[in-house]
């Protein structure tokens, strides 16, 4: 899945799409081990929390319950046309399908998404597991 994101200093600047923030957020923090990058599109009060935890590892183990070497991330899309009704959030179902030392894991995490001044998009919570 192909991310087009410029960097702004240490920041992500996507304006396109949720689904594109919530890969982005986890390409960041799985395979490009970046927690400062990962922070810079969440919303100010998860973005702290993130930051705490200092190293990518951590955040994962702690916020997400998910340990990858590599991973490749695809966002549901089937609920693209919904959220057009909810134009300034959107929840977002990701797949995840990696290895971790030498073992293949798959998982499901769910991300909420706000649209805030300028029309970028953040993630404000994490939602529980959908399954």
């Amino acid at each position: 899945y192909e991310i087009p994101l410029r960097l702004v200093g240490s920041e992500m600047c996507i304006r396109d799409s949720p689904e594109l923030v919530a890969v982005a957020f986890f390409d960041a923090l799985y395979n490009e081990k970046n927690v400062q990058k990962a922070a810079s599109v969440c919303d100010t009060k998860l973005s702290k929390l993130i930051l705490h935890y200092k190293s990518p590892q951590a955040v994962a183990r702690h916020l997400f319950n998910m340990s990858y070497d590599t991973v490749k991330i695809k966002p549901d899309d089937s609920g693209v046309k919904i959220r057009k009704q909810f134009k300034n959030k959107a929840k977002i179902t990701l797949y995840f399908d990696g290895k971790y030392q030498d073992n293949r894991l798959k998982d499901v995490k769910r991300i909420s998404l706000i649209q805030v001044a300028g029309g970028r998009w953040v993630i404000n919570k994490i939602l529980k597991d959908p399954f």
